[in-house]
């Protein structure tokens, strides 16, 4: 599986079950409006069931329950990349911006997302953390 959809669906599902979950779902929602507009809607209610099915497996200390959810859900966010893969930076940046921040620290390692590229030929490969130029500098 893509280790930006295990990055995200880690960090969706444990930020669903934190103080800023409603944070957490616009921010998911967001995606799949981009994606799937016609599904933001059903996407909005199954988070707040996701919500509400995490904490009570929390409380019973149901383990594989949250395994379950977990897992469904990077599934999901595997598929919407799948689906237009051109949103990645989207999904990227709802992971550090919304959803990594919400995390108690402990838990954001987890969360972090690997980068890898492959060139060949004469073919440069690019990547960057954060914001990126490539060409000339901007004048002052």
């Amino acid at each position: 599986m893509d280790p930006l959809a295990i990055a995200a669906g880690t960090a969706l599902v444990t930020a669903i079950a934190t103080e800023g979950w409603e944070q957490a779902r616009n921010g998911a929602v967001a995606l799949w409006q981009r994606v799937h507009p016609g599904r933001a809607q059903a996407i909005e209610e199954e988070l707040d069931d996701l919500h509400e099915r995490l904490l009570l497996a929390r409380r019973a200390n149901d383990r594989d329950a949250e395994a379950e959810l977990l897992a469904e859900w990077r599934l999901r966010l595997a598929r919407l990349l799948t689906d237009d893969p051109s949103i990645e930076v989207e999904v990227s940046r709802v992971l550090d911006q919304v959803w990594r921040p919400l995390l108690p620290d402990s838990q954001q390692a987890r969360t972090q997302a690997l980068q890898r590229g492959e060139a060949s030929g004469h073919g440069r490969v690019y990547q960057a953390g954060r914001d990126m130029t490539i060409g000339e500098k901007p004048a002052d």
